[in-house]
């Protein structure tokens, strides 16, 4: 009875609702953090915190809102649909070939948003976003460094900084955020514009926003935040990958690392981005496969409105 009265109130006070949760579950978050008995400066004390982040600021938040809005919370997070729960195994394989083939042009895309000057007038807001880039870098490399780079840590930095964060944005973004608008186009690339923006890396705003409209459409298509979620933690999970094999195996440097597919090295982007092409047309044939009624099917999915029942 709660939960049918709670479904009524204004669409406007649920869209305030959420955020408000956000707050309170971080907070909780964030003082389980500082009451455990760490040295909370440490790397593996911000390791911790990076998870606890991860599922009070987005997992946990995101069901809650999914339980109080819906009436079927995972079927109103797209988690499962009303015909199918399990996911598809040719999806999920091109979902992740997409996300491995793509990071050659993703690392071109990068370099080219990198290589944007804003005017001179700005140039404090500029010299300021530079400094945040290279803290963020500066966290992310003590991170994956963590004692020496331990076959353990590696694991723990893919739990940490590739699973999490996918489940966790996904389920916030294209679960949560892309449902407040109707037309299935705008909520992709608001949603995308929104996702990179509240990233604060200025310079790779443009490669996250296409990236972000890539796990949107991905949703659009199928139907199921599932594949989206293995495409985000793909693409986190190559990151780290990549970096710890960069460092420890093949011993190159972080700058020689981001320009895989730049350069010297353009041919690869060249091979590459025909494939992810290719992968994204077999994915999108095999979500019309699934879902005969694509269209009706997938803005049906993804405009679950937040307005009363």
């Amino acid at each position: 009875m709660l939960k049918a009265r709670h479904k009524d109130i204004h669409p406007v006070f649920k869209i305030c609702e959420w955020p408000l949760i956000m707050l309170i579950c971080i907070g909780v978050a964030f003082g389980v953090w500082l009451w455990l008995p760490l040295n909370h400066a440490s790397t593996g004390a911000m390791l911790l915190f990076q998870a606890l982040q991860a599922v009070g600021l987005f997992i946990v938040p995101a069901f809650a809102v999914a339980y109080l809005w819906s009436d079927q919370p995972l079927q109103w997070l797209h988690l499962t649909t009303p015909k199918h729960n399990r996911l598809d195994g040719k999806l999920i394989c091109l979902s992740a070939g997409i996300m491995i083939s793509a990071i050659p042009l993703i690392n071109c895309l990068v370099a080219w948003n990198e290589s944007i000057r804003l005017p001179e007038c700005l140039s404090g807001l500029e010299q300021m976003m530079q400094q945040m880039e290279h803290q963020a870098e500066l966290i992310l490399q003590g991170f994956m460094t963590y004692k020496d780079g331990a076959w353990w840590v590696l694991l723990l930095n893919l739990v940490v900084l590739a699973i999490l964060p996918g489940i966790g944005e996904e389920l916030t973004f294209r679960g949560v955020l892309q449902s407040f608008f109707h037309n299935r186009h705008t909520a992709v690339w608001v949603t995308a514009f929104i996702f990179s923006f509240m990233h604060f890396q200025f310079y790779g705003f443009i490669p996250r926003m296409l990236m972000g409209a890539l796990l949107g459409y991905a949703l659009v298509w199928s139907g199921r935040i599932g594949y989206s979620i293995i495409m985000h933690a793909t693409n986190n999970a190559m990151s780290v990958l990549v970096f710890y094999l960069g460092t420890y195996q093949w011993h190159l440097s972080q700058d020689e690392i981001d320009a895989i597919g730049t350069g010297y090295t353009w041919w690869i982007t060249l091979l590459c981005t025909p494939v992810m092409i290719a992968l994204l047309y077999l994915y999108y044939r095999r979500a019309r496969e699934l879902a005969p009624s694509s269209e009706n099917f997938a803005s049906d999915s993804v405009n679950h409105s937040v307005a009363p029942d």
